[in-house]
Order: structure tokens, then C-alpha cells, then sequence
């Protein structure tokens, strides 16, 4: 097929060649052959940053989302652990449905649809795109934007204007989501497709899908406000066709673009936090957005970008811009179209970083303040297990890598396992240590090694050996960390719970049973599910740990819908 767009521009060579074909496929190709929707965009040295969100202030109107609202308008809950998908449960809080799938082939104009914290995947029987129907709210928890409400998938559907697309979530008519973690891990996957509709989304998380955050097409008409958009392969958000809107009080951090505004589309992008992307904010085409406000900083290579014949507005001597934008690494503000003016007049810009023509007056600007708090480990924002890890974390027991990752699901070692554990317990010897042949005195994990031991948290084998570096399971956690607590118990009874008991070693009938009663187990993604042989993951130990801790009355007790709590 002949490329409809094509952009030449001397000023702009690394930056252009438009393609139609592009946006399930293809949005960039760079001269040099990199595609920016296809693979990660960001390279090199530069630490990832996760993002943890504080009290981000709703600043939608609350008419909708109150109390008063929600008691008078029909509410179905969903459960994606507890919850059953038939036509003898009601949808109510006592007997909620399991997918958001089922609740929302249940759901009219008007309703809200409750999630609880969870999973919400494939596995627990999600089929996606979900379609979030005219005036429906999909409400997970705004306090801190869904961290613990995920919705995990995506499918294939033939978008009208942009052909073959892959999305977890679409939206129809005039929808609300608030409150939840979106990943799609699938190829070119988006996180939720807006096309020719206009929904409100706030307070949620974009995090870790292959392609955008959000993509709205055609003549998509989004509110998109108090949002975290972090380590998409693509861009946080992309705005195509005559798509336009409200792009509202953001943070974009490490996510490809920031913002990508395209072909006729004009959004209004207004105090957002756009900082640690390959460039902040990419304009073409003729798109016309207007930028107020903004916070742009630290991008690896421009702040703004307009090629083409954009003409983004930051700002006019009626109404001055307010942007802050500063220490990208090449140009702060990159003007490589054919010959436009950009007006950008009340903006706080080293000129000396300002490229093209440009009528620029300078002002001091005071940066936006949207509450979010940057943190350290960057593969943790909307885990099932963050709250853990990071507690942990905290509290110096647990560490990240020198990436800046903390990898939750990598395999726990042995010694890994003793090292976490000398951190927590400070294990008292109980019986005196053993000189394990293969564990020198002069190996790193050693003092470790003998603490755990002599505390009656782990064992040598039959052989005399350690075998510090092989994966422990999730049986030889849960019974290490019972028996060096004292959690024993003979009322097997309790094991029901699990539908895998009887894969569970008879040595360990009593060890598990105690750290049932306990509330030593999580369960991830089935509470049902113990699944004793599986290797454990850092993110399990950390539950595990934490939860013995809380038992100690060392750390307050952190909600999880995986965690086995019995009367």
C-alpha cells in the first residue's frame, strides 16, 4: 500500500516519514530504521523510575462519584476472587460477579461497576477488548489510582478508522473509569482505545503495555485527568485523526512519548508533569494542540517536537503558556516544521535551547504540583504483590537491583531466601550451625546461610549439601518461615481451602496448616490455588515475609485479595 503521509524535512532527518499503514503496525520509521510502536523506546544507561502515587485531588466533578449518587444509582460488584459469573448471583456485594466481562453485559446507562482489588485477566476469565458501554462507571479505587485494581489483557478488533487494533478496554459513548491499573501485554497493545466517543478517565494507572497508554482516533473527545503514565513501549497517550479533548494534571514518566498529538487533532494539554521519556510531548502533521501549564523536563532528547505542518499554540499575549520546560538533552523546544511560527509566548525556555522560528517571551513559571511522588524501583507499579515489595523494600530487608528494578517475578534462591530472612528475624539460634561443603566461609551468602539455619528457617539435604544457589519453592518457604516461627498446627481440616491439597508433602501437612491459620499465605492469582511446587518469586517471599511480620505486630497489615485469612 503507497504511503499516504510522507514528511521530508532537513531540519527534521531523523525524525520523519509518517506512515499510514503505521498505527496497528507502524507509527514511526525512523531513517535509521528504529520503530517507536513496535519496541521499547527507551535506551541505554537511564535508569527506569516507578512512579507511587500520593493524594492525587479528583478534580472531576463529583456529582457522579459521591456516596449520595452511588446509593441511589444501581451498583454491580465484581469479585475476581470471590465472585461467580451465572444468573443465580445478583451482582450485589454479598454475591458479586466475577468478571468485569459479565457485569458489563448486566450494565445500562447509569450504572456503576464496583471492582474489588484483584487480578482481573484472562485467567480469571476477562475477554478482551472489554466495550464499557454508554454511561457506565467503571470504578476501582481513585485513592491511589488503582494500585490494586488490575485489569490485565487485551484482544483484537477492527478499529473504523485505523483498522486492526489490539485493546484491553474500549470505550463507548460517555463511559467513566476510575481508579484502576491498565496493562496490555500483548503486541501493539493499547491500554484503552477511544474512537469517536468521549469518556472520562481519571485517577488510574497506565503501565507496561506494549504500545500506548491511551489511543484516541477519529473524532475522540477524552477527559483524561490525575493519571500515571509509566514504561509503555509506545507513548503514554497518542491522539490521532481529529481527536481532541482534555489532557489534564498527568504524569507521563519513561513512557516513549509522552504525549503524541497527530494528524488534525487538538487536544488541550494542561498541568501535566511530562519527564525521564525519550522526547515529552511529539507533534505532526497539522495538529493544533494547546499546552498549558506543563512541566517538561529531563527527556532524553527534546522536550517538544513539531514537524511537518503542526502548529501547536504554547501560549499568546492574551494567554500566556505557563510551561516549564527545561534540561531535556537536545532542544527544549524543537520547531522542524516547513517554515511555521510557533507561538510560544509566557513560558519559562532557555533560549539558547529553543531551535526554529519560534516568538518566544519569557516568563517565570511555577511548575504544577500534582502529588505523585517519584520512586526508586521501576518494575513495581500495578505488581500484585507492590505494596509488599515495597514495605520491604523500606524497611531495608529487601533491595532492588543496581537497573533500578526490583524484578518481582524472578525465582528465589536458597540463599536469597536466608539472606531475606536474617534481614526480617534476626533469627535466635536455636541449634548450632553447620559447615555445609558447599558454603565457604568465604561465600557472600554465608553468615546468612548459618543465621537462617541455627533459627530453624532452613535446612541442608540428605547429602550434607546446601546447594545455596538452587530456586526454593513455594511449600519450602511457607514451611521454612512456619518452623522458624513456631506456626504448627494439627487441624489439617484447615487445608480444604486449598483445591491442590493433596499436593502437598506429608512432612509438611503440619507447617502449612500452621501458616494457614496464621495468615502467613498469599495466594496469587487463586486464592484456592496453593501451588506448593512452583518456584518461588521474590513478589511471593515478600508476602510471605510480610505477613510474618505482621504477626509479630512489627508492621501494620496491608490489604490484599490474595491473602488466606481463616476464622
Amino acid at each position: 500500500m503507497k504511503d499516504k503521509y510522507f514528511l521530508t524535512n532537513k531540519a527534521a532527518d531523523s525524525y520523519h516519514t509518517w506512515s499510514q499503514k503505521a498505527f496497528g503496525f507502524r507509527l514511526w520509521s525512523w531513517r535509521r530504521g528504529m520503530s517507536l510502536l513496535a519496541t521499547p523506546l527507551i535506551l541505554g544507561a537511564i535508569a527506569d523510575l516507578a512512579i507511587t502515587p500520593k493524594a492525587i485531588a479528583n478534580e472531576l466533578p463529583t456529582s457522579q462519584t459521591s456516596p449520595e449518587y452511588l446509593v441511589q444509582a444501581q451498583i454491580i460488584y465484581v469479585n475476581s476472587s470471590t465472585g461467580t459469573d451465572n444468573d443465580t448471583v445478583t451482582g450485589s456485594q454479598a454475591a458479586p460477579f466475577r468478571t468485569i466481562t459479565y457485569a458489563m453485559s448486566r450494565a445500562t446507562a447509569g450504572t456503576t461497576i464496583k471492582l474489588a482489588p484483584g487480578t482481573y485477566s484472562p485467567d480469571t476469565g476477562e475477554a478482551f477488548p472489554i466495550n464499557i458501554q454508554p454511561g457506565v462507571i467503571l470504578l476501582g479505587d481513585q485513592s491511589n489510582n488503582g494500585r490494586n485494581v488490575l485489569i490485565i489483557g487485551g484482544g483484537n478488533f477492527v478499529s473504523p478508522s485505523l483498522a486492526r487494533q489490539n485493546a484491553t478496554i474500549r470505550t463507548l459513548g460517555d463511559p467513566q473509569i476510575l481508579g484502576v491499573t491498565i496493562t496490555n501485554p500483548n503486541t501493539r497493545g493499547t491500554g484503552i482505545w477511544v474512537e469517536s466517543s468521549n469518556p472520562t478517565i481519571s485517577n488510574s494507572t497506565f503501565v507496561n503495555s506494549k504500545r500506548d497508554g491511551v489511543f484516541i482516533s477519529a473524532e475522540g473527545n477524552a477527559t483524561i485527568t490525575n493519571n500515571i503514565f509509566a514504561q509503555n513501549d509506545g507513548n503514554g497517550i497518542s491522539v490521532a485523526r481529529s481527536g481532541g479533548g482534555l489532557i489534564r494534571g498527568n504524569l507521563f514518566q519513561n513512557t516513549g512519548f509522552g504525549i503524541s498529538i497527530n494528524d488534525d487533532s487538538a487536544p488541550k494539554i494542561v498541568e501535566n508533569q511530562i519527564v525521564d521519556n525519550r522526547d515529552g510531548v511529539m507533534i505532526s502533521h497539522t495538529a493544533k494542540p494547546i499546552l498549558r501549564n506543563n512541566l517538561i523536563e529531563n527527556n532524553q532528547r527534546d522536550g517538544i517536537v513539531a514537524i511537518a505542518t503542526a502548529q501547536p499554540n504554547l501560549g499568546t499575549a492574551g494567554d500566556p503558556g505557563q510551561n516549564l520546560i527545561r534540561n531535556n538533552q537536545r532542544y527544549d523546544l524543537y520547531n522542524a516544521t516547513r517554515g511555521n511560527s510557533i507561538s510560544a509566548v509566557g513560558n519559562q525556555i532557555d533560549e539558547s535551547r529553543i531551535y526554529g522560528l519560534v516568538e518566544y517571551v519569557l516568563a517565570a513559571v511555577t511548575p504544577p504540583n500534582l502529588g505523585l511522588e517519584v520512586g526508586t524501583i521501576s518494575d513495581l507499579q500495578g505488581h500484585w504483590a507492590q505494596s509488599y515489595m515495597e514495605a520491604l523494600v523500606s524497611l531495608g530487608i529487601m533491595s532492588g537491583f543496581d537497573d533500578g528494578s526490583f524484578r518481582p517475578d524472578e525465582p528465589v534462591t536458597r540463599v536469597q531466601f536466608a539472606a531475606i530472612v536474617k534481614n526480617a528475624f534476626t533469627p535466635a539460634a536455636q541449634q548450632s550451625g553447620s559447615q555445609f561443603p558447599d558454603v565457604p566461609s568465604t561465600f557472600w551468602g554465608y553468615q546468612a546461610i548459618q543465621s537462617a539455619y541455627q533459627g530453624g528457617f532452613i535446612s541442608g539435604f540428605p547429602d550434607g549439601q546446601f546447594r545455596p544457589n538452587d530456586p526454593i519453592t513455594r511449600i519450602q518457604s511457607i514451611v521454612g518461615l512456619a518452623q522458624g516461627l513456631g506456626y504448627q498446627s494439627d487441624n489439617l481440616d484447615v487445608l480444604s481451602i486449598y483445591q491442590d491439597a493433596g499436593e502437598i508433602p506429608a512432612w509438611a501437612l503440619p507447617s502449612v496448616a500452621g501458616a494457614t491459620t496464621g495468615n502467613l499465605v498469599v495466594n496469587y492469582p487463586n486464592q484456592s490455588q496453593l501451588n506448593p511446587n512452583r518456584v518461588a518469586t521474590r513478589a511471593d517471599v515478600a508476602a510471605f515475609v510480610y505477613q510474618a511480620l505482621v504477626n509479630t505486630g512489627k508492621v501494620q497489615a496491608i490489604n490484599s485479595p490474595y491473602l488466606i485469612s481463616t476464622p
